[in-house]
């Protein structure tokens, strides 16, 4: 039972900078038998009976091997709002598969995600164009939609109450290469108070909050922390000064980073791969904690087969040889 618990107890110990022994590692969508982390769906955007079509009614079109983007717009006029119907949270089909899920991970630290939530919901079905358009000039209708998803959201989380998750994670984007795609001024009135909310609830469930947000985004972290955001996917790290993360929020919340997926894990060397990996752990891991490593297999995007098993080989070896984490940081 000890060494069952040691993976699970490796992520809270990172989680809350209580000397993990290592660097855990997610593996995101390969290598699962690998990751410290593991998810199941339980909003069903990807999966269940039409693996094409999202609960939520839109339908993916792909000219690739990546996510997609949804066909068409559902919400055509903001009118609609208030006629559309949500999914249904109480729905138990969607924990099947759950008790099979739970006994191939008896030791991991396992979260139950959305997939993909909140305002990236929004923008699929109203569409991005005319989203950013409401919040400029209907910011009631806004409002309308936004209670629409983030409270079908809050129903699902309260469905948790009892199942044994570790974690829910959110996946949400907010960052352009450059900024944010709102402003911070924008972002506080329509969506803060409902994160909190949301988190909140995830806490009273005895649960860690996983946030994953591309982009670069500064001007919020602050506010991630002060809403409960536990452990914050930066997905381009490539957009930020490593160590002034770690200055400005080191100890204070847990970032969970790859190597770029795109830069530096699909045209770097070895070389290069190690020293962003050695960045992160001596910049962001040296807490006691504070850092998950990150690795998705990206042959979609250019990476080679080589730069991916470099990136898991830099996580394992420098997550493990760093000693006491404060001393690499010397």
């Amino acid at each position: 039972m000890e060494a069952q618990a040691l993976r699970r107890d490796e992520v809270f110990k990172a989680v809350h900078f209580q000397h993990p022994q290592y660097v855990p590692v997610y593996f995101f969508n390969a290598d699962q038998n690998q990751s410290d982390l593991v998810a199941f769906e339980v909003q069903r955007h990807f999966i269940g009976p039409e693996k094409d079509r999202s609960e939520w009614g839109f339908t993916w079109e792909r000219l690739d091997e990546t996510m997609g983007q949804p066909a068409a717009a559902l919400i055509q006029n903001t009118a609609d709002i208030a006629h559309f119907s949500s999914p249904n949270p109480d729905d138990p089909s969607r924990y099947e598969g759950m008790d099979d899920f739970l006994r191939r991970y008896p030791d991991r630290f396992r979260m139950a995600s959305l997939a993909l939530s909140g305002f990236t919901t929004m923008s699929f079905l109203r569409g991005f164009d005319s989203l950013m358009i409401d919040l400029a000039e209907q910011p009631q209708a806004v409002d309308a939609l936004a209670e629409r998803v983030f409270g079908f959201e809050e129903r699902l989380i309260a469905g948790l109450a009892g199942r044994p998750f570790d974690a829910v994670a959110f996946f949400d984007d907010w960052g352009t290469q450059k900024g944010m795609i709102v402003s911070p001024k924008t972002w506080r009135r329509f969506f803060k108070a409902r994160y909190a909310r949301q988190f909140a609830l995830v806490h009273s469930l005895g649960m860690q909050v996983y946030f994953h947000c591309c982009g670069y985004y500064p001007q919020i972290i602050p506010d991630f922390i002060e809403i409960g955001v536990d452990m914050l996917n930066i997905s381009q790290p490539n957009l930020y000064s490593i160590p002034e993360l770690g200055r400005l929020y080191g100890g204070k919340i847990c970032f969970v980073c790859p190597v770029s997926y795109q830069t530096t894990s699909i045209s770097g060397s070895r070389e290069d791969i190690f020293n962003d990996v050695r960045s992160l752990v001596q910049n962001l891991g040296c807490f006691h904690g504070g850092l998950v490593g990150y690795v998705e297999e990206y042959h979609s995007m250019g990476m080679s087969s080589d730069n991916y098993q470099a990136c898991i080989q830099a996580f394992r070896t420098l997550g493990r040889t760093t000693g006491s984490h404060e001393e690499s940081r010397r």
